[in-house]
């Protein structure tokens, strides 16, 4: 149940990022450094010693959610550089902008949306600890893909109630993901696994996506700070 809670937060989040998007961007990258140092400590913190736990008690070679972890990071870099949605440098788009493009960027988020509920899902299923830890990393990373969305899609020249549109479908997806991952019941071994390639796809997101964001406008002390700040926050 907890997950399910979370899960509809993560998705909230979502909602507040799209609409910022809509407003003001003058402050959101504080709120992104904020997010990215989160993810780190996340990875470092909690994730990589629960999976060094998992592997010592279970006898797990630990090669293995390492590999994971570099598969992870790697999937999502050839993945987002395959189908073209790297919404991070908006000025990529300048001289390709289609409103169907923009769609598909959308729609390529939601579904991130929805391994991101699994993902809550799953780490419930190790402990109580690294669920709301990745919880936690994912409802900041949500915000982030909620803004992005958005900007997508407004880019593209959709009009803003079909950015809405997908941004609600978007915020759903979470908590889709979240109830199906009740329908797994995973070893622990497998839990290790796939807690690697999720801290993976966390490391690319935070060093890939969501700093460069924080920084797209000149590099800010108070952005910086915030990011160690973010590190060091116990989640």
């Amino acid at each position: 149940m907890n997950g399910i809670i979370l899960s509809l937060i993560a998705g909230v989040a979502a909602l507040i990022g799209g609409y910022a998007a809509f407003k003001s961007r003058s402050r959101l990258n504080l709120a992104l450094g904020f997010t990215a140092g989160i993810i780190l400590g996340v990875v470092a913190f909690d994730l990589l010693p629960e999976i060094f736990s998992i592997s010592y008690e279970q006898a797990l070679n630990v090669l293995w959610p390492m590999i994971a972890l570099v598969a992870g990071f790697l999937s999502f870099h050839i993945v987002e550089k395959l189908i073209l949605i790297h919404h991070t440098h908006e000025t990529s788009y300048s001289s390709h902008v289609h409103p169907y493009v923009g769609v598909a960027g959308a729609s390529a988020l939601a579904g991130h949306s929805f391994l991101d509920g699994m993902s809550i899902g799953l780490a419930f299923q190790v402990n109580q600890t690294v669920g709301v830890a990745v919880a936690i990393a994912v409802i900041g990373h949500r915000f982030a893909d909620g803004f992005n969305t958005t900007n997508i899609m407004l880019l593209h020249k959709n009009t803003p109630k079909q950015a809405r549109k997908l941004l609600i479908i978007a915020s759903v997806m979470p908590v889709l993901g979240a109830l199906t991952a009740m329908l797994f019941n995973l070893s622990p071994e497998i839990l290790a696994i796939y807690l690697g390639f999720f801290a993976g796809f966390l490391l690319y997101i935070g060093a890939s996506d969501i700093l460069p964001q924080a920084h797209s406008k000149g590099a800010s002390r108070l952005a910086i700070g915030l990011t160690i700040l973010g590190a060091v926050f116990p989640p």
